[in-house]
């Protein structure tokens, strides 16, 4: 399968059509149990496409970043997902890919999902930011004000009860407080989101890249995920 096929696929099942991966006929006259849910998903996946469009042929500072980057990077991850995870910005292989978490740190987010039972396609992975910042250099306060609107249209489309920031950067963005990510860790915050009319349970937490730099706070993040863990579990 060539790579233009297998990404074909993978958008159909992202977008949760899956009458067209089946090998057998389909029966058309049988109730459809899946199929509002599929409606749903191309709704949503038609909403992302519209950010993902918007960001590509934005005007303003953003684009000083894409002159320097390959790929724009949105998203991967499920449309029916509770739990968004926010990073900071593309690094170099996410660059090279076009989606977000793939290098060393997103095999470290990988892990430390299994670790509390979920799987990478039944959660939502973005970033604060799109665009790749030159040599990897953190997103400037400028940078995070411009793209804030399109991570606040992605929260808002998929619409999870749960959202879990990796890093300064995302934890910054989304709860905009002056307290250091060292205070804010450990303890449930709330987003609060017009458009849904309701509060999303946050938590901040460091960044997969952090944690392979100094790996002496891994301790640390592991009780921000089980503090996750016993939520989705409660709601079993």
């Amino acid at each position: 399968m060539n790579q233009s096929n297998k990404k074909n696929k993978e958008f159909i099942k992202n977008v949760g059509v899956n009458y067209f991966l089946q090998e057998s006929p389909k029966n058309w006259f049988e109730k459809n149990t899946n199929f509002e849910q599929e409606e749903t998903n191309l709704a949503n996946i038609n909403k992302l496409n519209k950010i993902k469009n918007i960001i590509e042929n934005i005007r303003k500072y953003p684009s000083e970043l894409k002159k320097s980057a390959n790929n724009l990077v949105v998203f991967d991850g499920s449309l029916n997902a509770k739990v968004i995870f926010v990073g900071e910005a593309p690094g170099k292989e996410e660059d090279e890919q076009g989606l977000p978490f793939v290098g060393r740190a997103g095999q470290l987010l990988n892990k430390m999902l299994k670790a509390i039972n979920l799987k990478r396609e039944e959660v939502y992975i973005t970033n604060v930011v799109n665009w790749r910042p030159p040599n990897n250099r953190t997103p400037t306060d400028r940078e995070i004000l411009e793209f804030l609107p399109f991570l606040q249209q992605q929260i808002d489309t998929i619409n999870p009860n749960y959202i879990f920031l990796l890093g300064n950067v995302a934890t910054k963005a989304i709860l905009s407080s002056p307290l250091s990510l060292a205070k804010l860790r450990g303890k449930w915050h709330e987003y609060e989101s017009l458009k849904l009319n309701k509060k999303i349970y946050t938590i901040a937490s460091y960044h997969p890249a952090f944690l392979l730099r100094s790996p002496q706070h891994k301790k640390a993040s592991w009780e921000d995920l089980q503090m996750l863990q016993k939520k989705l579990k409660n709601e079993e």
